[in-house]
């Protein structure tokens, strides 16, 4: 049975309200954040530094993932170096390319070595993984964030590709693999299973830790009764002939 106390992989709350940062602070399994220009627009941030920094107050001691947003790959390296600057407990991503397709490996190997720990996201392939694992410099920590959700979204199973992942960035051990966009709980277990050190899991989802451990007869009966009532509320009949 699914025991969330005996995973050993660290749960990363991804979201851009503050309202659940401050909420998700409180919990000692949520042992990071991670957010980007999407999540932060979709919740309404104006002032990305302004936004910024109030994370950082109410998060002084958990990692907190903060994307640069250019997509020339000079502008990247400059945001990513004040963004690095808000906070020791920063980390930068940056994303594999820019959106000519252009590599930023190069730039991460430059920020690896300046001691600037990235995390490099929108990942989909192992070239990636194992260009990315080449250029990070092994004093600095790292993470590879892989959207493995996303990768089933197209139909392909995404275990075998996270596991080999797991094992390609073994050679550089401050370098941690990330299962990104999960679709549902299990996705924690799973990634737990094979060895990833982080997911990032949406509000959404955490809701479902509840859950975890349910006897599942008493779930099959909630079920049942579930629909009994929503079925009794609304009033349908159905005329006997």
């Amino acid at each position: 049975m699914a025991d969330i106390n005996k995973l050993k992989i660290k749960i990363f709350a991804d979201g851009a309200d503050l309202k659940h940062i401050q909420d998700l602070y409180k919990k000692e399994y949520i042992k990071g954040f991670t957010t980007n220009p999407t999540l932060m627009r979709q919740a309404g941030v104006s002032d990305y530094r302004k936004f910024a920094m109030e994370v950082l107050r109410e998060v002084p001691d958990r990692p907190v993932s903060f994307e640069v947003f250019a997509d020339d790959i000079p502008t990247m390296q400059s945001q990513a170096f004040e963004i690095a600057s808000w906070g020791g407990n920063v980390i930068v991503k940056i994303p594999i390319t820019n959106t000519k397709g252009e590599s930023t490996a190069n730039l991460v190997r430059h920020l690896s070595d300046k001691g600037v720990v990235c995390n490099v996201t929108a990942m989909f392939t192992l070239s990636q993984v194992k260009d990315i694992i080449e250029v990070i410099n092994s004093d600095t920590p790292a993470i590879l964030s892989i959207f493995a959700g996303r990768i089933a979204d197209t139909g392909v199973d995404p275990v075998p590709i996270m596991r080999e992942a797991v094992k390609i960035a073994s050679v550089k051990p401050k370098a941690e693999i990330l299962w990104a966009s999960p679709r549902e709980l299990l996705n924690i277990f799973q990634a737990d299973e094979i060895g990833c050190q982080i997911i990032t899991v949406t509000p959404d989802v955490l809701k479902k830790l509840l859950g975890v451990g349910k006897d599942l007869a008493l779930f099959s009966l909630e079920t049942v009764s579930m629909f009994y009532n929503d079925a009794k509320t609304s009033g349908y009949t159905i005329d006997i002939k």
